[in-house]
């Protein structure tokens, strides 16, 4: 009896084995959401028109988040990877983040990439930067989540302390 009961549980292991193992895909918010903005001196309130108003350039922003089992967000860092192109000479990038607010209006900075002002310097018109904010707020970010049109990306100068370009955030990914 013990013989037949081995073969028994030898063949119910063979017939788990060559079973299907397909998964359905995972319907959940990534665990690394990626955002783009397309930077413009036009997108902002009022549009630049001084020397720094043929800029153009685009941002890119990398959530990596930490979720409890409920799936709530507890931690949040921000990766921005930046780069502009037009600049004149002199001008001077002081400081890029992220404000809450539509396009139609000016809002309040909200995730700060922690670039300070004199740390870039404009090469050839070009200017670039990838920078990390390790602590963002946690219900900021879940309001990206949930609404990145009512986020922009704004990047500020000496000559336009107020912003020279920015752009309404999509979602890539």
């Amino acid at each position: 009896m013990t013989r037949l009961s081995a073969l028994a549980v030898a063949a119910a292991l063979l017939a788990v084995g060559c079973s299907s193992n397909s998964t359905s895909p995972s319907t959940s918010t990534p665990t690394n959401p990626t955002f783009t903005a397309q930077i413009s001196p036009a997108n902002e309130i009022p549009a630049i028109t001084n020397a720094e108003s043929s800029v153009t350039g685009n941002a890119s922003m990398t959530f990596v988040t930490t979720k409890d089992g409920a799936g709530n967000i507890t931690s949040a860092s921000v990766t921005f990877v930046v780069n502009i192109t037009g600049m004149p000479a002199g001008s001077t990038v002081n400081i890029a983040h992220i404000h809450e607010c539509a396009s139609s209006c000016n809002g309040s900075v909200v995730i700060s990439t922690t670039l300070t002002a004199g740390e870039l310097t404009v090469s050839n018109g070009v200017v670039s930067f990838t920078k990390v904010n390790p602590n963002a707020d946690v219900a900021v970010v879940q309001r990206i989540l949930n609404n990145p049109a009512g986020f922009y990306f704004n990047v500020h100068s000496t000559l336009n302390p107020g912003g020279f370009a920015r752009g309404q955030l999509q979602k890539v990914s």
